[in-house]
């Protein structure tokens, strides 16, 4: 008896240093992401995100390319509007690429380096490491950690919650949320690669501006043209005051004024495409933004971006950065006044 009674013990000890073993702390997990990140030499990884900053989710595959240091090959589409545009890094800058207007532009930026990133493996680490009231939980298949964000240019996405799977630790998604915890931004990660191959020539900046898939605009984009729908701001902003078109050389250009404490002014008019052979390349004073569904400029004044082959700008000597980029955000939305 004493014998089948030892057995259990041991048996029952057992189980519970198997259990142990299996149940990571928060210090653990956070201590395994950090010796991941610093022992890897770069990842591929795809993943679609969906923005729900306007009236319709506007979805967006994205194609990630890192090899340390700091090269990157960030592809967004949005195949439902077949548009796509790409952000390179490599030693000659950070260039945001547009392929149906055949231009790029370069930006003298730190990107990615001092902001968060929902879709870059390394700044999703380094929110966990750098907020020491991130909050964790275990559940049956991820590490999941709600952490706050590093966004320098948006304080409307304060949140965000990450989730790792636990046997690769791979991310598998990320929500951004709003200050009342709503998500705005999803990305769920449908292939990680990490320690991935990158031929010599991956992150050539000639190579990728003459690259075979941004030769031609694609044909559902009719940017050749001048009509376009005006659209408006979803935000909650001050009374629309006046609503003015101007004739162009290259067609209509709207300007739409809005009062009240903190007035500005929206301008759209058509882009225009280059018709050189190799891609424009122009250089931007201003510092890059991303607003999710595009890559655009802003300035201490002044906000600008080009969707759907046609370009905007906001100006106001009232709102902070913060208040333009939430205005711009939702002028991606349906057309509304």
């Amino acid at each position: 008896m004493k014998k089948k009674f030892w057995i259990l013990a041991v048996v029952f000890a057992a189980i519970l240093a198997l259990s142990a073993c299996g149940s990571k702390s928060q210090e653990d997990v956070v201590q395994d992401l950090n010796g991941k990140l610093e022992k890897l030499s770069g990842y591929k990884a795809t993943a679609e995100m969906t923005l729900k900053m306007g009236t319709e989710p506007q979805n967006y595959d994205i194609e990630v390319w890192h090899n340390k240091p700091d090269y990157y090959r960030v592809q967004l589409k949005n195949s439902k509007k077949d548009q796509s545009q790409m952000i390179l890094r490599n030693n000659d800058g950070v260039f945001v690429l547009t392929p149906t207007l055949n231009k790029s532009y370069k930006f003298q930026s730190d990107w990615p380096k001092n902001s968060s990133q929902a879709y870059l493996y390394e700044s999703l680490v380094k929110d966990i490491l750098q907020d020491k009231s991130a909050k964790f939980k275990v559940t049956k298949n991820a590490y999941v950690f709600e952490t706050k964000t590093r966004y320098q240019n948006n304080k409307m996405l304060p949140y965000q919650e990450i989730s790792f799977d636990k046997r690769t630790l791979t991310p598998k998604s990320v929500k951004v949320m709003d200050t009342n915890k709503n998500t705005l931004v999803s990305v769920k990660f449908t292939k990680v690669q990490f320690n991935a191959k990158f031929d010599k020539n991956a992150f050539d900046t000639k190579k990728n501006l003459t690259s075979a898939s941004f030769e031609k605009a694609p044909k559902d984009v009719k940017v050749s043209g001048t009509e376009f729908s005006v659209k408006y701001p979803e935000a909650k902003v001050g009374k629309l005051y006046e609503e003015k078109q101007i004739n162009t050389a290259n067609g209509k250009r709207v300007i739409i004024t809005y009062t009240g404490d903190k007035p500005f002014t929206l301008i759209q008019e058509k882009a225009t495409v280059s018709s050189n052979k190799a891609m424009e390349v122009t250089a931007m004073s201003g510092d890059m933004v991303d607003l999710g569904f595009v890559v655009g400029e802003i300035t201490k004044n002044s906000i600008s971006w080009t969707q759907d082959g046609v370009n905007y700008m906001i100006a106001s000597n009232k709102l902070s950065q913060d208040e333009m980029i939430e205005i711009a955000e939702s002028v991606q939305g349906q057309p509304v006044k």
